[in-house]
């Protein structure tokens, strides 16, 4: 069982992965923004981070920037709903996302993607 941290300002979104992943038996936290999702992961040994990257305070961007350089072997998903502006996940990516998905996102693609790099 693999512990994932969601770090998502949208409750819904959050309520609607822990779902998710809870069913593929993962052990799921959850953050309300970036600073909060840092200490969560500082405070538990987390296997993969899912990471909205539009959230007010500590963004999805400055907190992946963070994650990665702190934690060499961090793997972060980065996710938006700005819609059509590929710029935030290319960003993403270079700040060390190993994926991205503009939301809404296909839950069972996601799904994949999670235990693809788990497996890594």
């Amino acid at each position: 069982m693999a512990t994932i941290l969601v770090i998502d300002d949208e409750e819904s979104i959050r309520s609607l992965l822990k779902e998710v992943l809870e069913k593929a038996n993962h052990r799921v936290l959850l953050a309300r923004d970036g600073r909060e999702g840092l200490t969560l992961y500082q405070q538990n040994k987390v296997d993969l981070v899912l990471m909205d990257i539009l959230m007010p305070g500590t963004d999805g961007l400055e907190t992946t920037l963070q994650l990665t350089r702190e934690y060499l072997d961090a793997k972060v998903i980065a996710m938006t709903g700005a819609q059509g502006d590929r710029n935030f996940l290319d960003v993403a990516k270079l700040f060390g996302a190993r994926r991205v998905f503009e939301k809404p996102f296909d839950l069972d693609k996601l799904v994949q993607a999670v235990n693809e790099e788990l497996a890594k």
